[in-house]
């Protein structure tokens, strides 16, 4: 009686450590969870609020594109396209290369200022600080 008792729990403990090794080697991990799987998020650069496309809201409490933190990036699984969207104003920029046309905030974006015209402002503003600052000090 004992050996049969015995067999029977041997070859039950054997055969549940089967489907712990399917779970183990991820045969499930192959189905989709969704449409849009996210690549990341990102902190907004000085130029995500320059993008000249974002309407500005009629409401005035709604987020600006000044306003966003950070730019959360996704990716559509069934048509390959990227899209950056602020995560308070809920502006999106999209990046589909190989579509003929692209919605109106596809990439490349209209920008208000470029990189260039911001850093040739802070220089400006660096250059104009430093001359007050030796125009105050006394001189020996």
């Amino acid at each position: 009686m004992r050996v049969p008792m015995i067999s029977v729990l041997i070859i039950g403990y054997a055969l549940s450590g089967c489907s712990e090794r399917a779970a183990i080697s991820g045969s499930g991990a192959s189905k989709s969870q969704g449409r849009y799987a996210g690549i990341g998020t990102y902190p907004t650069g000085r130029l995500w609020e320059q993008a000249a496309q974002a309407a500005a809201p009629a409401d005035a409490a709604m987020a600006k594109l000044e306003d966003d933190e950070n730019v959360i990036v996704v990716i559509d699984s069934q048509t390959g396209e990227v899209r950056q969207c602020g995560d308070h104003s809920g502006f999106c920029v999209t990046m589909t290369p190989w579509a003929a046309q692209g919605p109106r905030t596809a990439a490349p974006v209209k920008l208000k200022k470029h990189a260039a015209d911001l850093d040739a402002e802070d220089q400006a503003k660096a250059e104009g600080s430093d001359s007050a600052v030796n125009a105050a000090a006394p001189a020996q």
